[in-house]
């Protein structure tokens, strides 16, 4: 009989991308596992807006989130991932210390999509990125800034985004459009690109992109769960289609 592991999942309550991104990533690696099952599990909190305002800002305090992190604990999951990308513009150490508030506060081992980036980041010793989101400048401009302070470049030409505000609308970004903007910062020499937005349907393109362009393409809601896997042990060697960072345990 295969042992269940439970991934507990923090949902931006605006988002209707990651779910079933998330879903069908499982669903694919569960195929090809023999000793375990995994479930994912998802508790929201309230996002509408992305920006830099007062109430773009407040949106992701503390206690909304460790709220919903709670209700996770209540299905024993274990592990909790963070499933957006928040700390790119807020700074990464917030996430840092959201993770250690949650673990005190459950138990529970928490990661997320930004943190687990910068992992894979580092593994695949990128120091050229390419920044595909849907971002307003002024956030967009942040998320640069907090990089360049890690020692990694989004410089003139390795960064894309379209200035769209209300987080609803993010999910209906075509791949249409996703493919030309992941070929513009390419063309910008990058040695890696990331699709930083847990509300782009991104992820399953993501192997589309390596193969015509052969680098990595790091998707936000990809992350989360590769990190979530390697901390439970599990190979992430076996997870098939959903791009290079599969590679690399």
């Amino acid at each position: 009989m295969k042992s269940p592991i439970r991934l507990g999942v923090l949902v931006p309550s605006s988002n209707t991308a990651l779910e079933p991104l998330t879903q069908a990533l499982i669903t694919s690696l569960n195929g090809r596992l023999s000793s375990h099952y995994i479930t994912v599990h998802f508790s929201r909190f309230p996002v509408t807006t992305i920006s830099l305002t007062p109430g773009g800002l407040a949106q992701f305090e503390l206690a909304p989130i460790l709220s919903a992190a709670q209700l996770l604990s209540h299905a024993e999951v274990d592990i909790i991932g963070w499933s957006g990308t928040s700390a790119g513009w807020l700074g990464f150490e917030r996430d840092i210390e959201l993770c250690r508030a949650i673990q005190e506060a459950t138990g529970i081992r928490t990661t997320t999509s930004v943190l687990a980036l910068n992992k894979a980041l580092e593994l695949w010793g990128v120091k050229k990125l390419g920044l595909v989101t849907p971002y307003l400048d002024d956030v967009q401009e942040k998320i640069v800034a907090n990089y360049a302070a890690i020692g990694i470049q989004i410089g003139e030409g390795m960064e894309r985004h379209l200035r769209v505000e209300k987080n609803i609308e993010i999910a209906g970004i075509t791949e249409e459009v996703l493919d030309g903007l992941v070929g513009e910062v390419v063309r910008g020499g990058v040695d890696a690109v990331t699709t930083f937005c847990t509300n782009l349907a991104a992820a399953q393109r993501a192997e589309f992109w390596e193969d015509k362009y052969g680098i990595p393409v790091f998707d936000t809601v990809t992350t989360v769960i590769w990190d979530m896997l390697r901390e439970c042990g599990l190979d992430v060697g076996k997870v098939e289609g959903w791009g290079m960072i599969f590679r690399k345990g």
